[in-house]
Parts: C-alpha cells; structure tokens; sequence
C-alpha cells in the first residue's frame, strides 16, 4: 500500500505547490490592487511557452530569465490596462481581465500553434530516485525543494524588508501609503510585476511535467481560486496549507476514485467554507468588507 500512497503524496505536494505559486501571486495583486485578475492564469502560461523558446534557443541556463520576462510583460499591462481599472466596480475588471485571458491565449495560438508540446526535465533530473519497491521521479522532488525555497525567500521578502513592508502595509491601506510620500503607483506597478512572475515560476516548474499549451492556464487559475478561498484572503501560511491540501488530495482522489478528480477540489472547497467562511487562516480585511 504505501508503494501506491507515498508517490502519489509526492505527486500531489508538487502539484499543490504549483497551485500554491499561482494562489501567493493572485492573493497579492488582488490584497493591494483590488482587482481580480482572471487573466493570472495566462501568465503562468507564458512561463512555460518563454521557457520553452529560451531552452530551445539557448539551452537550460537560460530558462530562468522566463519568470523575469513574464514580470515584464506583468508591468507593462499593468501600465497600460490595469491602470485604469482601480477606480472602476468590480466586475469591469474581472470582464477586463478575462478578454486579456483570451487575448493571450489567442496570441500563443497565432504564435506557437495549438498542437501541446512536450518539454523535458534537465538531464540532471531525469532519473527516478528509488526506495524498495517506491520509485519517485527526481525532478518531482527537486522540483518540491525548489518550491520551498522559494516560499521561504518571499516570505523574507514579505516580512522583513522595507519594500515588503509597504506592500503589507498598502494591502490594508493604500491611501496612508501615498500620505507618507510613498509613490503607490509605482508600487502597483512593481507589485503586479511580481505577481506575474511567481505565476510565470509556476509555469517554467510545469512545463517539463504538463504539456505545453496554449490552454494550459486553464489547468491553474481554477485551483489558484480554490486555494486562495479555502487558505483566506491575505494569509501566506494559509495559502501554504491550503494548496499543498489540494494537491493531496487531488492526488489521492486520481488514483483512487478517478471519475472525481475534476471536481473533488470543489467539494473541498465548499465543506471547508461551510466550517470557516473566511478560510484556514483568513483576516477580516475592512477595505473589502
């Protein structure tokens, strides 16, 4: 039995931190912006498409400049669409973003084509790590250690720098941040640039373990949604145990009841809402309330 339930654990902690990259950066832009962005998923897909371009251009050590190009690109919607939304009801920006959501989609179509293709792990990693009779791929593990370390830097970022600290501090309110002489704009700016990027981390770790394609974010802005609702609104533990939750059980559902992996995390979602409306670890957040 455990041969069958430690690889299939394994695989749903790596799946659930995916959606625990994509759930921090959503929870981000929408605890500072106030915008729910529906297009989040699209950039996990640019992830994996400019990593994809990158390693076949120049090779494995370029890869990482993609979660950097994805950020870039996060800026300059930001700039020139986002902008202009923070004034505007609710649901103008989540009608914005889902057309930039298909706009991308679209424009990866025209440019890659629609037919997946497949990206594999570094040769390093492309081997099975084996325990009696368990055998778990490397990358999946090395894979959960990077996610982890990663976790554990922005974490740092959060709580112990300035910029972290304006940004915690602008989630709760933003118009004591501009009084103190703080550029807010140029802090939305940066802060939707790193939300993008985190998402675009996500797609560059996927792309070796899904097929790489256009309609790939639809695999990942749903969980996100579901990891930030049952992990409460601007909680990073919770977002944490929530996502690493899903990906278990997502997991253990596949491999024991497939014809219910589809909608498992949703019946999840909804018991766990039903015992705590406002998630794990959720605050009361007044600018929402």
């Amino acid at each position: 039995m455990l041969e069958i339930l430690i690889p299939q654990i394994v695989s749903g902690l790596v799946v659930g931190s995916l959606y625990v990259l994509i759930a921090i950066g959503l929870s981000i832009i929408f605890g500072l912006l106030g915008i729910v962005n529906f297009a989040h998923g699209s950039f996990f897909t640019l992830g994996a498409y400019f990593a994809l371009t990158l390693y076949q251009l120049f090779g494995w050590p370029a890869v990482i400049l993609s979660p950097i190009f994805v950020g870039i690109v996060g800026m300059v919607v930001e700039r020139t669409l986002i902008q202009k939304l923070y004034d505007k009801e609710p649901l103008i920006s989540l009608i914005v973003t889902f057309a930039l959501a298909l706009l991308i989609e679209a424009s990866v179509r025209l440019i890659y084509g629609g037919i997946g293709q497949p990206f594999s792990p570094p040769p390093f990693l492309s081997g099975f790590l084996i325990w009696g009779p368990i055998l778990i791929a490397q990358y999946r593990l090395a894979m959960l250690a990077a996610t982890t370390v990663l976790l554990l830097l922005l974490w740092l970022f959060l709580e112990k720098t300035p910029f972290g600290r304006i940004l915690r501090a602008g989630s709760r309110d933003p118009e004591m941040v501009g009084l103190l002489g703080i550029n807010l704009p140029r802090v939305l700016t940066w802060v939707f640039g790193l939300g993008c990027a985190i998402s675009g981390i996500a797609g560059v770790m996927a792309a070796p373990l899904w097929v790489v394609t256009p309609s790939m974010a639809t695999n990942a802005i749903m969980p996100a949604f579901v990891v930030v609702a049952i992990g409460g609104l601007g909680s990073f533990a919770g977002a944490v145990i929530a996502g690493l939750m899903v990906g278990v059980v997502i997991a253990l559902t596949i491999q024991f009841y497939p014809s219910a992996s589809g909608a498992v995390m949703y019946v999840f979602m909804a018991v766990m809402l039903i015992l705590r409306p406002r998630g794990l670890l959720g605050e009361r957040w007044e600018r929402f309330e």
